[in-house]
This record gives C-alpha cells, structure tokens and sequence, in this order.
C-alpha cells in the first residue's frame, strides 16, 4: 500500500510541462529577431562605410580634402551605435527573461511530491501565468498587466508580444494596414519558412482599395501595384481573380468578385494575422488555461454528465449529489461537450448495481431508500436524479459487471 501512494504521488515534471513549451518559444524568437536584426544593421553599415573608406582614400592620393567623408564616416558610427545599444538593451531583458522562465520550469524537477507544498506554490504560480495569458489573448490588456505586476510574474509572461499583437490586430479590423504591413517587412524571412500568405493577402487588399474607386488613374496604379506584389503568388488563379475584379464595380452582384469587395475582409486579415502571429511564435491557438481546463474536464466527465435528463445543477430542488459535478455545472457544461470521457482503468460500482429503463444505474439499496424517502407509490420506482420520472418495479434489471 505504501509503495502504491508513492507511485500516485510521484511527480512527472516532463509530463507537466507539456503545456509550457510556448513559454520559451517566444523569448527564443525574439532572441533570434534581435540577433538578425543587429546583423543586419552592422552588415549595411560596413559594406557602406568600407565603400565610403576607399573612395576617400581614392581621393586622398589624388589631393582631395578627406576631412568631410570622414566626418560623414564618424556619424553613421555614432548612428549605428546608437541603435546597436537599443538592441542591446531588448537583448538583455529577453535574456532576462529566458533565465527567469528557465528556473521556473527547473524548479519543477527539483519538487520530488505531488503532496509538497513547494508544488503548491509552484502550480499558483502557474495558474496566475495561464490567467494572464488568458486575459491578454482576449483583450483585457491592462488587466493582464497589472495581474502580473501583483503577482511579480512579469517575466514568465508575454504581455508586450500581446499588446504589440491587439494593435495591429485593432488597426486591421479599422481598415489600416501599414503596421501589419511593416510587421511583415520585420519578419519577412520567418514568414517565408512557414509558407505564410499574410503579406500578399495585405497587397491584394491594398489592390482592391485601389480599384474600387472605379477611377482611370487609381485602376493604373493598381495595374503597377498587381505586377510589383501579386504575381509572386504560386497560383495563378490568385492573380487571375484579381485582374478580373478591374471589369467590376464595387456594387457588383457577383459572388466571386463582391467577396472581394466586401468590408468583411479587414476581419478575415484581422483573424490571419493572428493565426499567423500565434504561428510564428509557437503560441497555440487555443488558451492554454483551457487546454488545461479541457484535460481536468475530461478527467471527470462521464456519459451520463451529458444525457437527455436535466441535470441536478439545473434544478435547485434535486436532492442529488451530482450538483457538485463541475461537468454538470451550468459554468463548465458546454466546455466540457466536446471533450472525451474519461477513462478508468479501476470502476468502483455499488453493492447490487441496477439499471433503470433511461440507462441510469443505481445500487438497490440506495434506490430502494431513496424511493422511501419520498414515500413508496405501490409498483412504481422514481429516478433520484429525475423524480418526476417514474418507472414499474418489473422495469429496474440487475446489472452485471464484467
């Protein structure tokens, strides 16, 4: 028996975290920006600054005044380590970051018990970060801040990624589309490795705007625009579909091109930018609490959590103790449809199981008092959870598990 509740209570750090890898997927990505970001910065400055090094130099041995190219050499050095200490700065707080989040998912290993108490505080800890995120995918910002701020949690929390996120997200639901635009530029080569389709779906809207005004020079620009951004796209069809929306109106009837037309684009390229952004730092899209909530859901649920009957929750004057099931709670009841049942590799049944005509089974005994309780009507069996429902005493069978 000992050996038994030391193997329930044992702790699988590995299987806990599961739902924590996003936690240092995203500091890693934007370790990763920074890194290309400083790269690049320093790479243009030197094929600019060496170019500019040997035309003076150049000039120099043919008597020129090198003074003023130097002087223009120095500033761009002094520009370029201004920005460079910029990105050392966001360097250090992501590095912060990663230390901070790392120990916290160490700690896990170093917890031996699921009955420690450090794994109480651990799990808290959790569950505020679950909260957080939470609160910042579905837009309560400022809530999610000062949750974190509380609960000194800053660090192990993504509260920037999501506020920099809603905005762009904002702005596209409002018809604009240069940041997203420019967060595209910044992110271009991750993009591509994940086959996005979020910059030319942009273009073909900013094609569109075009176009829809219906005027000879705005349908020119179009025309540029399409050549310069759209005939990248790998189907052709694409391009096609576009080229066509110039011999239509912006009232036109046409299925294919009044899609194109219509405002409910901004809120589909709002929702690709999302997908595309959770995509591209390895956030899921679903909430991680309900991830969590869905697993302890289905760790409880059974077949009858969802049957045709009313459930006790829904009825205050039900004397059965299924009202304190979460699956059966009005709160938990829809969010726990979807997930599967539990499974069970022990069952622990009453003594003389029996099964009532609606699939409800009961031990007799508790039946049987039940039905006394609320006074025995000849020949007749009520169901506790139900008890308007009634049944003939020749209908309840025994039940025999195998």
């Amino acid at each position: 028996m000992a050996m038994n509740e030391l193997t329930t209570t044992k702790l699988n750090a590995d299987s806990h975290l599961l739902l924590d890898q996003p936690l240092l997927k995203v500091p890693n990505e934007l370790g990763r920006k920074n890194f290309k970001t400083t790269q690049r910065f320093v790479e243009h400055e030197q094929k600019t600054i060496l170019n500019t090094l040997k035309a003076t130099a150049t000039a120099s041995l043919a008597g020129s005044n090198p003074l003023e190219s130097l002087d223009g050499m120095i500033t761009r050095m002094n520009t370029l380590k201004r920005k460079l200490e910029v990105l050392q700065e966001e360097e250090k707080t992501i590095n912060a970051q990663s230390r901070k989040r790392i120990q916290h998912l160490q700690d896990l290993y170093e917890i031996p018990s699921l009955a420690d108490v450090k794994y109480d505080e651990w799990s808290r800890v959790r569950l505020n970060r679950l909260l957080v995120d939470y609160l910042l995918r579905n837009g309560y910002l400022e809530s999610a801040r000062q949750l974190a701020r509380e609960k000194e949690i800053e660090e192990l929390v993504d509260v920037d990624a999501f506020v920099q996120c809603h905005k762009i997200e904002g702005n596209l639901r409002q018809g604009d589309l240069t940041q997203c635009l420019n967060w595209c530029a910044d992110n271009s080569k991750s993009l591509k490795k994940i086959n996005s389709n979020l910059e030319i779906e942009l273009r073909l809207q900013q094609y569109i705007e075009l176009v829809r005004t219906a005027e000879t020079q705005k349908k020119v620009e179009a025309i540029i625009h399409a050549r310069k951004y759209l005939t990248m796209h790998s189907d052709s069809e694409f391009y096609y579909k576009a080229a066509g929306l110039l011999n239509f109106p912006a009232n036109t009837e046409a299925d294919r091109y009044k899609e194109l037309y219509s405002s409910d684009r901004y809120t589909y390229l709002a929702s690709l930018f999302l997908r595309t952004h959770h995509t591209l730092f390895s956030l899921p899209s679903t909430p991680p609490l309900q991830i969590a909530l869905s697993a302890g859901l289905s760790a409880l649920k059974t077949p009858s959590c969802h049957s045709s009957h009313l459930s006790s929750s829904s009825n205050p004057n039900s004397t059965s103790t299924s009202s304190l099931c979460p699956i059966c709670s009005i709160e938990l009841n829809d969010l726990a449809r979807g997930v599967p049942y539990a499974h069970h590799t022990k069952s622990f049944v009453e003594n003389d199981p029996v099964v009532l005509p609606n699939g409800r089974i009961y031990g007799r005994e508790r039946l049987w008092g039940f039905n006394e309780k609320l006074g025995w009507v000849e020949g007749k069996v009520r169901d506790p959870t139900n008890p308007t429902e009634w049944y003939g005493v020749e209908e309840v069978k025994k039940v025999f598990i195998s």
